[in-house]
């Protein structure tokens, strides 16, 4: 009898990937968990000020993946793009803590956002190139639970520093310099990206003729994708939410640390399903999952509301995020990767802007329930053109 095939094994590629979003990670968060009430304590910034900041930095990032996947695509080559945007996202960290004015804290954040912007297709098509096609779902979601624990440890080290250093923001700023660095020599030194296939044509991928190849299956998730995004604003307001129920400051960061930390558990479990299960199926799960989040936060900002909330929003994030990553990736062609990524991030990222700017103003006008009740009416539309899909099955030959 023929011997089974050995299962193929996670390349060392993908885990070192993982550890570089983890570090970068660790840094962006150990800020950006303290920056929302930094802005309004600190400097005095209005809840519509911290929502278009908070909005145009992520539409920013999303917005600038459409050039840099698109070049990747063209020139052959993720790794150095991925380099570039690692290394000015630790350029800018040293900006945070310098800051003594809402407007350099503006500067910054939209410069750690082009980095974003500059790697995080690269990256993405870096890690569809690197990954076995059976294990694409997992490779992602490897990557994405990596990422997260970062975002849960940057948080936790941010809340220890806050009550040793007696609530010195800019003390605690200048700590997320280091593991930055640290994010771009693994990067440089610890991931070998695969060889451009010999006699490879270069063309321009966001020529019509290129475009007219990503297929109505892949913009339908872009669709969905924006829609996602529409209803899932900033994680910052979930940081004010709690600190409106009486969280002490040296607390805040525990809202991100605990959303953080389900979705890192979540993140690779979820993205193994995703190459067996019905990717319908979770999608829809996902948005439920938010609707809940959303109905206690717009219900309560105190205790177990709020707890809850925080935990159904992370275990939404596990559900969906890496899952919507492999979907890309099965239904673009392999030398559109980039593009495609860059595409779907392009009105994810305007959905962002959209959804974070309004957010915010809600607040401002009418409180914090109606930001979550807009968040939860929006997830019920996605629910609503979910249903008019045929069931979507992981592609049976990947390429």
């Amino acid at each position: 009898m023929p011997e089974n095939p050995a299962p193929s094994r996670m390349p060392a590629g993908i885990w070192a990937l993982g550890f570089v979003s983890l570090l970068m990670d660790i840094s962006s968060e150990l800020i950006h968990s303290l920056l929302p009430v930094f802005l309004v304590t600190g400097l005095g910034a209005s809840m519509l000020v911290v929502g278009l900041l908070e909005g145009a930095a992520e539409a920013t990032a999303l917005i600038v993946k459409v050039f840099s996947g698109a070049l990747s695509d063209w020139w052959g080559r993720r790794k150095p793009l991925a380099v570039l945007g690692y290394s000015l996202g630790a350029l800018t960290k040293p900006l945070f803590a310098l800051a003594t004015s809402v407007e350099p804290v503006v500067v910054a954040r939209l410069l750690d956002r082009v980095g974003k912007g500059i790697r995080g297709a690269p990256r993405d098509a870096l890690v569809a190139d690197i990954a076995p096609p059976e294990l694409r779902g997992a490779a992602f979601g490897l990557r994405q639970s990596l990422d997260t624990v970062g975002a849960f440890l940057g948080p936790l080290l941010a809340m220890g520093l806050m009550l040793v250093w007696a609530n010195d923001f800019h003390a605690v700023f200048w700590v997320a310099v280091i593991p930055a660095f640290l994010c771009v020599a693994l990067l440089v030194f610890g991931v070998q990206e695969p060889e451009r296939p010999a006699g490879a044509a270069r063309t321009n991928p966001i020529r019509r003729e290129n475009l007219r190849r990503l297929s109505g299956a892949y913009w339908w998730v872009v669709g969905i994708g924006a829609i996602f995004t529409l209803a899932r604003f900033s994680e910052a307001f979930l940081v004010l939410r709690a600190q409106q129920g009486g969280l002490p400051l040296a607390w805040v960061p525990l809202v991100l640390i605990v959303m953080n930390l389900i979705y890192a558990l979540g993140a690779y479990p979820f993205g193994k399903l995703a190459d067996t299960l019905d990717h319908r199926k979770l999608l829809v799960w996902g948005l439920l999952l938010l609707i809940g989040a959303d109905v206690l936060l717009a219900w309560s900002d105190r205790g177990l509301f709020v707890w809850a909330g925080v935990v159904l929003w992370g275990l939404h994030m596990a559900m969906t995020q890496g899952l919507l990553a492999t979907m890309v990736a099965d239904t673009a062609p392999a030398d559109l990767r980039g593009t495609a990524y860059g595409m779907f991030n392009l009105l994810s990222g305007l959905a962002m802007l959209v959804a974070s700017a309004l957010a915010g103003l809600l607040w401002d006008q009418w409180g914090a329930p109606y930001t979550f009740a807009a968040g939860a009416l929006f997830s019920l539309a996605a629910l609503l053109l979910l249903g008019l899909k045929r069931p979507l099955r992981p592609a049976g030959a990947r390429t």
